[in-house]
């Protein structure tokens, strides 16, 4: 037990540098732990984030989608409607083309009576057309 005690002076001081190898050791074991787990904690948040990104991207592009069907289906709706007033117009005009077709027939028609009556009544011919109807009533029309 005395060759113990006699190493005591070199065994204490090779425990104590023992003692703080272990310690620090320890203590860069719980760092590069530490320093691990940060470094996946920032690339999950940094994969988080850049998953929220691109889901906010897409998020956005069909608010916006959606918004550009939406105005297209009003433009639509707003030209079907204009469309179908302008049919209506256009049957309007085409009626009242129709009807001033009659009236025009009928009207050359009553005149070309008239000039016969008159030529019959005056025993020459009837006077010349205005020059406005002249090409409407044509005496070879008749």
């Amino acid at each position: 037990m005395d060759w113990l005690i006699s190493l005591a002076p070199v065994l204490g001081p090779l425990f104590g540098a023992m003692g703080v190898l272990g310690g620090a050791w320890m203590v860069h074991r719980r760092e590069s732990r530490k320093n691990r787990n940060d470094e996946r904690t920032a690339q999950a948040t940094s994969y988080v984030a850049s998953v929220q990104t691109v889901t906010d991207g897409f998020t956005q592009l069909l608010e916006q989608q959606r918004m550009t069907n939406s105005q297209t289906l009003e433009r639509v709706a707003t030209l079907e409607t204009k469309q179908t007033e302008l049919e209506r117009k256009v049957e309007v005009l085409q009626e009242e083309q129709r009807q001033w077709r009659r009236w025009k027939a009928a009207a050359v028609d009553y005149i070309h009576q008239l000039r016969a009556r008159l030529a019959k009544l005056q025993g020459g011919p009837p006077p010349a057309p205005p020059r406005e109807i002249a090409e409407d009533i044509d005496d070879n029309a008749t």
